[in-house]
Formats: structure tokens, sequence, C-alpha cells
């Protein structure tokens, strides 16, 4: 994934486990600041009544954006390798 994909305020999920954090691949959070000129970006982490549990910044490595449209058929899709 590359930053220039990542914006504020996207809804995004981990594709790493991050147990210190007790956050887990598949957790959803959400873009609040772009660090670093989109090397690093804070996300929140909040529960169904909106009360954050965790924010930490995070490398575009460790997150994809959720869509939630159906992708533009001229677009590129990215692939990504672990």
């Amino acid at each position: 994934m590359t930053s220039n994909n990542i914006k504020l305020l996207d809804v995004v999920a981990l594709i790493v486990d991050l147990p210190k954090q007790n956050l887990w691949r598949g957790q959803v959070g959400t873009v609040v600041e772009i660090l670093a000129d989109g090397a690093a970006f804070e996300v929140e982490f909040s529960d169904k009544e909106g009360r954050t549990y965790e924010s930490l910044g995070l490398c575009p490595e460790q997150i994809m954006v959720l869509r939630f449209e159906p992708a533009n058929p001229n677009s590129k899709r990215e692939t990504i390798t672990a």
C-alpha cells in the first residue's frame, strides 16, 4: 500500500497484529492525522458507541483502506505482498 492512497478520515483496517496495544488484524479505525508528510498516520480505534479505545501512529504497510463503493474499472489495482 502506498501512502498517497491514504487520506484524512479514511476508514482503514489493520493488516498486522499489534499485541502490545491489544489490536489485531482486521480491527477497523479512522485516519485522524497524517504524519511525516504521509510516511505515517495517526489512526483512532473506537467502539460501537464512538469511544476511542486506542490511538496510535501506524505505517502505511500496517493498514489498508476500506472501500464502500465499487472500484473504478479504469483504476490501477495494487498488489500487496507480505
